[in-house]
């Protein structure tokens, strides 16, 4: 039996949505084991000026503990 557990995280990135989440993911596979999946709560964007500066998502990491 697996048992899962699911932690929720925020990343950001200059770039784009896309960079901002393999960030996010990559990032957590530093400290996280058997990362599974992840859902992409929310998107927000940072206007500077007039300009788009920042992208920042909000996800929930599905991981699976070990025993």
């Amino acid at each position: 039996m697996s048992i899962a557990r699911v932690t929720e995280i925020k990343s950001s990135s200059a770039k784009s949505f896309d960079d901002a989440i393999k960030a996010g993911i990559q990032r957590a596979n530093k400290t996280l084991k058997n990362v599974k999946s992840a859902w992409v709560e929310n998107q927000e964007v940072v206007v500077e000026d007039g300009k788009v500066t920042e992208y920042r998502v909000q996800m929930k990491v599905t991981f699976i503990l070990e025993s």
